[in-house]
C-alpha cells in the first residue's frame, strides 16, 4: 500500500507517556498524572445540566460551518469583558478544538513550502500539522533571558510566526509591548501572525493579540480554562476579509463542530464561579510545584506566568529526558513529559510537569519526585 510523505510526522510523545501510564494503572499501580495538560475537573456542572435539557428538547443536528451564531456572539462579548476589545461576531469561527483552528489557519494562510517560525520549546503539534500540510516549520531557539519567547528580529525570512502566550510547555507570557513588537515585525516582513491564546484565564492576566492588531489569527479553546478537553471545541478570530475563505475550508474539512459541544461551550461561558475556583486551584498548585521542585533538586525552571505547566531543567540528573521520563514512571509512579516533545535540539535536558490535577495529587507527586531524585543523587 502506498504511503504519503506527509504522514511521516513524529509522534506526540505525551500521548505515548499517557498510554504507558494507563498500562501501569491497568496493572494495579498508583500513578500520579503530571504528563497531560488536562484539567482534573470536568465541564461546569451547571453547563452540563443546561446541555441535558437541550438534548432532551430535540435532536442536535448540523450547525452552520462557522458555528452557532449565539456562541459566536458570546465569544465576541468575551473579548469585550476580558480585554476591552470590540469584536464583530462575524469574525469569530467556532472550530473542532483548537487543533481544528490551527489546521484551518495554516491552510488559509500558507501555500506549500511556506516557512513558519516556531519559538522552541513549543507545542509539538504545530510542527507536525505544518509538516503534514507540506509547510516548513522553522525552529527559533529561545532563551530564558527572553522568557522562552520569540523576538521581533526572529521574523526575518519567515512567511509566518506562531506566538503562544502562555506558552506550552513553559507557561511564559508576552506582554502588550512584546506582542505589539512582534505584530509590527510581522507586518513589516509581510509575515502572517498566529496567536495561540488557549491558556488565557489560567495564571496572570493575558494580553490578546487583538489588543494590538487586527491583522492576526487568534486561536482560543474551551479545553483549558473551561475544562472541556474531551468535547473538542475551540474558536478562532480572523480579519473580516478572511472569514469567507476560512468558512469554505471549514465546510469541506469539518462540516461543523459538534453541536452538543458548542451548546455546552455556550453555557460554560456563564459559569464564572466554578471556573474561577478551578483557576484558584491551579494557582495553589503552581506555588506548590515551584517550591516542591526546587526542594527536590530542580530549581531551574521557565517562569510560569500562566497555563498549568512547569518546564524544568533536569540536566543535573540526565541528558536523556525520554529515558528519564520512563524511569520516573517505572520507579516513582509519576508520569511526566520529556522535553524532546517540545524542543528536538535541546529538550533532552528538560521535562514538563503539569499541575492541572487536584492539589492532593500534586502534593503526592512532589513527594514521589523528591524521593526519586534523592535516590539518584
Amino acid at each position: 500500500m502506498r504511503r504519503s510523505r506527509r504522514s511521516e510526522v513524529d509522534p506526540f510523545i505525551v500521548m505515548d507517556v499517557m498510554e504507558a501510564a494507563r498500562r501501569e494503572e491497568e496493572g494495579g499501580r498508583s500513578i500520579v498524572h503530571m504528563e497531560v495538560g488536562q484539567p482534573g475537573s470536568g465541564a461546569p456542572k451547571a453547563a452540563l445540566e443546561r446541555l441535558e435539557a437541550d438534548m432532551r428538547a430535540g435532536p442536535l443536528g448540523y450547525t452552520v460551518a462557522l458555528g452557532l451564531p449565539e456562541l459566536r456572539a458570546r465569544i465576541a462579548r468575551h473579548y469585550g469583558e476580558w480585554y476591552g476589545v470590540d469584536i464583530d461576531p462575524a469574525r469569530v469561527i467556532v472550530t473542532s478544538g483548537a487543533s481544528g483552528a490551527f489546521l484551518l489557519s495554516f491552510s488559509a494562510l500558507f501555500d506549500e513550502g511556506a516557512r513558519v517560525g516556531l519559538g522552541e520549546p513549543c507545542y509539538p503539534s504545530y510542527r507536525q500539522i505544518l509538516t503534514a500540510l507540506g509547510l516548513q516549520p522553522v525552529a527559533i531557539p529561545t532563551t530564558l533571558e527572553a522568557r522562552m519567547q520569540p523576538r521581533p528580529e526572529d521574523v526575518a525570512g519567515l512567511d509566518g510566526l506562531i506566538a503562544a502566550s502562555p506558552g506550552n510547555p513553559t507557561g511564559t507570557m508576552l506582554g502588550r509591548e512584546e506582542l505589539s513588537a512582534l505584530a509590527q515585525a510581522c507586518e513589516a516582513a509581510d509575515a502572517a501572525l498566529i496567536s495561540d491564546e488557549i491558556y488565557h484565564g489560567i495564571g496572570a492576566r493575558g494580553t490578546s493579540a487583538l489588543e494590538v492588531t487586527d491583522e492576526v489569527h487568534v486561536i482560543g479553546s474551551f479545553s483549558k480554562y473551561f475544562s472541556m478537553t474531551g468535547w473538542r471545541v475551540g474558536w478562532m478570530v480572523v480579519p473580516e476579509a478572511q472569514v469567507r475563505m476560512v468558512e469554505r475550508l471549514a465546510q469541506n474539512l469539518f462540516i461543523c463542530p459538534p453541536h452538543a459541544s458548542q451548546r455546552l461551550a455556550l453555557h460554560a461561558m456563564d459559569c464564572p464561579e466554578e471556573l474561577e475556583a478551578n483557576a484558584a486551584t491551579y494557582a495553589r498548585n503552581r506555588d506548590l510545584m515551584v517550591a516542591g521542585l526546587a526542594r527536590a533538586g530542580l530549581p531551574r525552571i521557565a517562569p510560569p506566568d500562566g497555563a498549568f505547566y512547569i518546564y524544568a531543567d533536569v540536566s543535573a540528573y540526565t541528558e536523556d529526558s525520554l529515558a528519564f521520563a520512563q524511569e520516573m514512571l517505572r520507579e516513582a509512579g509519576v508520569a511526566a513529559t520529556p522535553g524532546l516533545d517540545f524542543d528536538k535540539a535541546r529538550g533532552h535536558r528538560w521535562m514538563r510537569f503539569s499541575y492541572a490535577r487536584g492539589t492532593e495529587e500534586i502534593e503526592e507527586g512532589l513527594r514521589r519526585i523528591e524521593a526519586f531524585l534523592k535516590g539518584r543523587g
